[in-house]
């Protein structure tokens, strides 16, 4: 269910985004860091939905709670005139790439199970045809 929520919130996103207005230079920084914490919240869901601990309402709200912080860090670091925002990028693409990660992992390890289960049937079957 929560895959077919991504995918459909996915292809929203881009149909909205060939039609949405084009983004001004002044903003594209608040845009960015906002995406990087959100495409970190959307991973960071699946991995739990993987673990069989995924709770919508931690979801939502570490969807809502990162983007709104990380859009915070970078206008304060805006107006300090430091690049606070960089430190943001770093964190939450270190986690995106933890959790793209364990996802590979568990589909790597899912299919390596299949194709072992799906050998181990071919050759019971195989014995069973030698034997009569």
């Amino acid at each position: 269910m929560v895959y077919i929520a991504i995918i459909f919130g996915c292809i929203i996103g881009a149909f909205i985004g060939n039609f949405a207005p084009m983004i001004s230079y002044t903003y594209s920084e608040y845009l960015a860091i906002a995406i990087v914490a959100a495409l970190d919240t959307i991973f960071g869901g699946i991995v739990a939905s993987i673990n069989k601990n995924f709770n919508m309402g931690v979801f939502i709200s570490g969807f809502l709670g990162n983007a709104i912080l990380s859009i915070l860090l970078a206008y304060l670091g805006s107006r300090l005139n430091v690049d606070i925002y960089l430190a943001a990028i770093f964190v939450f693409v270190g986690r995106i790439f933890f959790n793209l990660g364990v996802i590979r992992r568990y589909y790597l390890e899912k299919c390596t199970n299949f194709f072992k289960e799906r050998k181990k049937k071919n050759n019971k079957k195989t014995e069973k045809m030698t034997q009569k």
